[in-house]
């Protein structure tokens, strides 16, 4: 049409064409500036290098933002294309600390499409595919944080509201399904996969589980309880004082746990413990990640900022290594040595 043509896919032939029909009659130039509309929004810094290098991470993450499909009702995130393809949980997340940026309202969508796919009982999906499959596991407690997060540019109560009670499902389910032996820490499905012992955990072929045991971990009782104080300060925003006050204690108890039960005084570092109360030694990244909490005691912040500078242990060229470059298993594993999250 016009020198014009349209490809187009289709579950039947009469859909395909319909399709193409339609592709004929858009305006390329209009849809083009609409499509690149967002680049705008990406600020020009001072150096040329640094602004190219910043439009390519938005770039990618433009990429990485897929259209609804099947159960998947609004934009969503894949950490990439390939191999990971699906919505995952804390990726998704993550994702809205750069999109919060660009389009606050791209990153709600975002935490939307995680909201919607809470399995029955609250469990947030590790990753859900756009048939709607999923599994009962989880990942690092980090929604509640980027919801909040949201709130502060989209200033959108409504969603906060929609979100808070799936959020509070979502931590219930963490507290009654990770917590073994009741003692207010949680920890991580341990997988008979020996490249993976815990995919749930983020850090899946760490030393932390090279010995497959159950363990109270730093790192998921850290996210529980920043979550939960994060949903405290989104029902305080709500105006539900009881809600609020209820998370924040329950957020403080599991922080006090931690300092009392998971700080290894014998290494002045914190590690994770085994049912037996045996402490690993293994140090990881994710003994840094108590300094989030607020209640950190503050004698012990001069060990973990040793432990920061300290070439024999996390000062490596491209900080901070998944593990202690002194551990024996440290390789080029992202998990085992390198850096990660």
């Amino acid at each position: 049409q016009n020198g014009r043509f349209a490809l187009a896919y289709g579950a039947t032939p009469i859909e395909a064409r319909e399709r193409a029909a339609s592709g004929l009659l858009v305006n390329p130039t209009s849809l083009i500036s609409q499509r690149l509309e967002w680049v705008s929004r990406i600020p020009s810094l001072a150096d040329p290098d640094e602004t190219r290098f910043l439009r390519k991470c938005a770039s990618v993450m433009k990429v990485n933002t897929l259209s609804p499909e099947g159960t998947i009702r609004q934009h969503w995130s894949t950490p990439d294309r390939v191999p990971h393809q699906h919505m995952w949980l804390w990726d998704s997340v993550f994702h809205t600390t750069g999109m919060n940026w660009l389009d606050p309202g791209l990153s709600w969508e975002f935490l939307q499409a995680m909201l919607e796919h809470a399995r029955p009982g609250g469990c947030m999906p590790i990753t859900v595919h756009v048939d709607g499959f999923s599994y009962n596991m989880t990942q690092p407690p980090v929604l509640a944080w980027g919801v909040w997060h949201n709130y502060h540019v989209t200033h959108n109560r409504e969603r906060l509201a929609q979100a808070a009670p799936i959020l509070a499902a979502y931590l219930e389910w963490n507290l009654h399904n990770r917590d073994q032996n009741g003692n207010g820490l949680l920890e991580w499905l341990i997988e008979e996969n020996e490249r993976c012992r815990s995919g749930e955990s983020g850090m899946d072929n760490s030393p932390r589980f090279d010995s497959a045991l159950v363990l109270d971990a730093v790192d998921f009782s850290t996210f529980q309880a920043m979550d939960m104080h994060c949903l405290s300060l989104i029902y305080t925003e709500l105006g539900e004082a009881d809600a609020a006050t209820h998370w924040e204690g329950r957020a403080r108890s599991i922080s006090h746990a931690i300092h009392e039960q998971l700080w290894n005084p014998a290494i002045q570092f914190y590690t994770d413990r085994d049912m037996q109360g045996n402490f690993t030694n293994v140090r990881s990244s994710s003994g840094f990640l108590p300094l989030l909490l607020p209640d950190l005691p503050i004698e012990r912040l001069p060990a973990l900022l040793a432990a920061l500078k300290d070439p024999h242990a996390f000062a490596s060229a491209f900080p901070v290594p998944s593990v202690s470059l002194d551990h024996p298993e440290f390789s080029t594993d992202m998990w085992r040595g390198a850096t990660w999250v």
